[in-house]
């Protein structure tokens, strides 16, 4: 009899650590699940530029040549703005030096947002307008391509002046064609020309520009860079 209530004890213990530890299991279980649950629901913050960067600014001057001080204080606020309350970067301009200088800062959330910037004040010392150069801050496939005239074709004094009347064409035609074609924006400045747009663009109207300076009247160019500029548009 005593031997039967042993054992009868002896299962009721067992049974009852199979049941605390099927409760441990269960808690176990439960807060693991707790845990999936708030890392799915937990979205990290993004890194900023400057903690991307190691908790550095990053830094970037662009040079103003002397004609463009005097633009670039008249049209500073639409410059300054886009820059400051869109990219939230620093900038200003150091008159010691001649250049503008723009610098990261703890809000700035885009990495590339300095490069872009950079670009951006570039292209209207270049000489763009700042409705055609401010696409580089919205659009991520603009580029500026700039070569020099005798890179094409040497000329001097009066060539060169025809050379480039060519490619302005009478109150700017030419130009005007072109940029319309290719949905480019060029710029002539002496004796660099300036192409802003996509890089298939570029590459159409800076063939067609070429062409002109070599001499091809201005009706074949522009048949053969619409031609170009049509197969592109079937193709993309």
């Amino acid at each position: 009899l005593l031997n039967t209530k042993a054992k009868m004890a002896a299962i009721v213990l067992e049974a009852r650590d199979i049941n605390m530890a099927a409760e441990n299991i269960r808690r176990e279980q439960a807060q693991l699940d707790d845990i999936e649950k708030v890392d799915e629901e937990m979205e990290l913050a993004p890194l900023s530029a400057q903690q991307l960067s190691g908790g550095k600014c990053e830094l970037r001057s662009v040079n103003i040549p002397p004609h463009r001080m005097t633009p670039l204080k008249t049209h500073w606020m639409e410059i300054y703005s886009p820059i400051v309350e869109h990219l939230n970067l620093q900038i200003r301009i150091n008159v010691k030096r001649k250049v503008v200088q723009l610098r990261t800062s703890s809000v700035t959330n885009d990495s590339g947002a300095i490069q872009k910037a950079a670009d951006f004040v570039r292209a209207f010392m270049l000489g763009f307008e700042i409705r055609d150069a401010i696409a580089i801050l919205r659009l991520d496939d603009l580029y500026i391509d700039s070569f020099e005239i005798k890179d094409v074709k040497t000329l001097q004094g009066e060539h060169m002046s025809r050379a480039i009347g060519r490619v302005a064409g009478q109150g700017g035609k030419t130009k005007f064609t072109i940029e319309n074609a290719t949905k480019t924006r060029i710029v002539l400045a002496d004796s660099f020309i300036h192409i802003l747009g996509s890089f298939s663009n570029i590459k159409v109207a800076k063939s067609a520009i070429v062409r002109l300076l070599r001499g091809s009247p201005p009706g074949k160019v522009y048949s053969q860079m619409r031609a170009v500029a049509s197969r592109m548009k079937d193709r993309y």
